[in-house]
């Protein structure tokens, strides 16, 4: 098994719970960051997500770590932490705001400890301000942020699957620690990275905004699809397929040459991209209707022969199967695994180089021991 490498050397202390904290954590140890992820001894509550103490939901975030359990209440636990933040390049956590410090674990004290240590600090709202006593969870960041807005049916409102707004802020939190890593690398200084699920969001969403500072209007969630010529149509056998026109006219007659379809084209509603837009309700009327008539393998070729922008709406078992996708390498084994044998590699290719595997994610204190007996022998960063 070969892993990405880019971050090899760069030490890091997560002491993070549930999704943003340890996706931040798994985006660097994905690139090769030696990531020691702090748990209480009881682990992170994730872990029993659905019962038991690995769940999938928790494996998901946390592959490529080594796990050291820390009763941050003991002194000889506290003095282990103090230990490993000293010869830290970065500290992840995503507490709400207050509970760092009461845990000996704030900023402050951390950088005192190691002047050169990057502390990012991930919250639902920010630090302050008038929501910071709030609770927040994925739902409630994507709702605040206007997020939901544009991409919910508000004649028929339900959350999209994933937990979207905690995957994006850990995901922007790792980019936040590689521009202080870079700015470190000038000035030898730590930095404190914050970000808020708020703040991820909001900017996630930065394309509504700007339409709406630029034309004065609310965008709402039909905006984009209508906009972008985007249809989710239902074939013959009950799957879905979605096309993608763009503002390219060639997509048009591409799709017109695949549905056999020349009276489209000539429809006063629908022979202008301007009118396609104007009509989006009424031309996907027309589209559900053609494409009743074939299975998803049919419009599959049809589709693909004409250079229409398409994809069948695939589950993740289909996913997994897709020919692209094998070709990619995209699903790769876990090194030993305790639980799943696969897993979705690391997006990122560099000179060509992919992850061939990843480590799993860890049982609880399951490095714990080894740890400890490092930092006996030596107080210095405890080797994989």
């Amino acid at each position: 098994m070969k892993g990405l490498d880019v971050l090899k050397g760069v030490r890091i202390v997560e002491q993070g719970t549930f999704i943003t904290g340890p996706c931040c954590g798994m985006m660097l140890a994905d690139l090769g960051a030696d990531v020691i992820k702090v748990e209480s001894p009881d682990g992170d509550p994730y872990r029993a997500y659905q019962g038991g103490n690995y769940s999938p939901h928790f494996q998901a975030y946390n592959r490529n770590k080594r796990s050291l359990a820390l009763d941050m209440k003991q002194a000889a636990d506290r003095t282990v932490f103090d230990t490993l933040i000293r010869e830290a390049d970065v500290f992840i956590q995503n507490f709400r705001p207050g509970t760092a410090d009461r845990l000996g674990a704030g900023a402050k004290r951390l950088q005192e400890l190691n002047p050169k240590l990057i502390y990012c600090s991930i919250s639902g709202f920010g630090g302050d301000g008038p929501y910071v006593d709030r609770p927040s969870y994925d739902s409630v960041a994507q709702a605040l942020s206007g997020f939901l807005s544009v991409v919910v049916d508000p004649d028929r409102p339900r959350f999209l699957g994933p937990a979207l707004a905690d995957a994006i802020t850990g995901i922007y939190a790792s980019y936040g620690i590689l521009g202080a890593l870079f700015d470190r690398s000038r000035t030898g200084k730590g930095r404190m990275v914050e970000i808020s699920m708020l703040e991820a969001m909001a900017h996630f969403a930065v394309e509504p905004f700007a339409a709406y500072f630029a034309l004065g209007t609310v965008p709402k969630s039909a905006d984009r699809p209508r906009l972008a010529q985007a249809h989710i149509l239902r074939t013959r056998d009950g799957g879905l397929i979605a096309i993608h026109l763009s503002s390219l006219e060639k997509f048009w007659t591409g799709l017109l040459a695949a549905l056999n379809a020349p009276e489209l084209g000539t429809d006063p509603r629908f022979n202008t991209r301007l009118l396609r837009i104007d009509n989006y309700d009424d031309l996907g009327r027309e589209l559900d209707r053609r494409f009743q008539q074939g299975t998803v393998a049919q419009w599959v070729e049809r589709l693909g022969s004409s250079d229409v922008p398409f994809a069948p709406i695939n589950k993740v078992s289909d996913v997994v199967e897709d020919p692209q996708v094998k070709h990619l390498g995209l699903m790769v084994p876990v090194e030993n695994p305790h639980a799943a044998k696969q897993s979705v590699r690391p997006a990122v290719q560099f000179d060509g180089q992919r992850a061939s595997g990843v480590h799993p994610a860890p049982l609880i204190n399951e490095h714990g021991d080894a740890i400890r007996a490092a930092l006996a022998a030596a107080p210095q960063w405890p080797q994989r």
